[in-house]
């Protein structure tokens, strides 16, 4: 079977999977995604083996368990209907789709120069934006406590910035940068759930947050480590990020 056959067949069988958990009872099946997040890596890994070699089948594969994952705990969320069960579904056999051509890219990227890098690697970045946002949002709506909330983020975030570093130089092994900064935008990323846990605003609105907070501090890392970090880049970056923070604290129903 072609990798390309592989990769299509991936998604599909990980979407149909996905769509029968949504009907089973709900008190298994958090257990259930959880069950299926592993079996994403399983069939991950199966799929791109050919060009994995060492630290590549963590890196590489685990981004599509996340985003298994992340798609299974935030669909809970949503009303239960036939029509969003598809639709849900559909989209998130595109998008791993999508994702699993970007690692394949990333594990030939890490052997020889591949023009297709530059648009694996936006691709990368905008999932893990959606994989993060998902995410944030399921562990904000059980409402747990503020310091629960932060290492739960903490843990998210640092799951989601390792790959996203890495792929950045496509090295053999994680070097002591990679994980200094993955550990530290996961600290960050922890402080900025706990201090947003105490506003009163909505919890779409508090991940929307924590989002954007993860695209500035990622995407001024990823550039950092491309040796392309500019003044007007860093700006964009805090730019976008101000505007949220200012427009989020403007709309917030303080003392109400």
């Amino acid at each position: 079977m072609r990798k390309r056959q592989k990769l299509v067949l991936t998604a599909f069988t990980l979407a149909v999977l996905l769509l029968v958990i949504q009907s089973v009872n709900l008190d298994i099946r958090y257990l259930l995604i959880g069950v299926l997040a592993v079996f994403s890596w399983l069939l991950s890994a199966w799929a791109l083996k050919e060009g994995l070699v060492g630290i590549e089948w963590l890196t590489v594969t685990l981004p599509s368990a996340l985003f298994t994952a992340s798609v299974g705990l935030f669909y809970i969320l949503l009303p239960q209907s036939v029509w969003a069960r598809g639709l849900i579904a559909v989209i998130f056999g595109i998008g791993q789709y999508a994702l699993l051509l970007s690692a394949n890219i990333f594990s030939v990227a890490a052997i020889r120069t591949i023009a297709l890098f530059r648009a694996a690697s936006a691709v990368g970045f905008v999932m893990t934006l959606v994989t993060g946002f998902f995410l944030f949002d399921t562990i904000l709506s059980f409402r747990f406590e503020f310091y629960v909330i932060g290492l739960l983020v903490m843990l998210t975030s640092f799951c989601l910035t390792l790959p996203a570093l890495w792929s950045v130089e496509l090295l053999p092994k994680l070097n002591a940068r990679t994980m200094v900064f993955s550990v530290f935008l996961a600290f960050s990323m922890g402080m900025f759930s706990v201090a947003v846990s105490f506003w009163p605003i909505s919890t779409s609105v508090a991940s929307l947050f924590l989002s954007t907070m993860l695209y500035v501090v990622l995407g001024l890392s990823q550039h950092h480590f491309s040796e392309r970090l500019f003044n007007r880049t860093v700006w964009e970056y805090v730019v976008v990020g101000l505007v949220v923070t200012a427009t989020m604290l403007l709309t917030v129903g303080w003392g109400v």
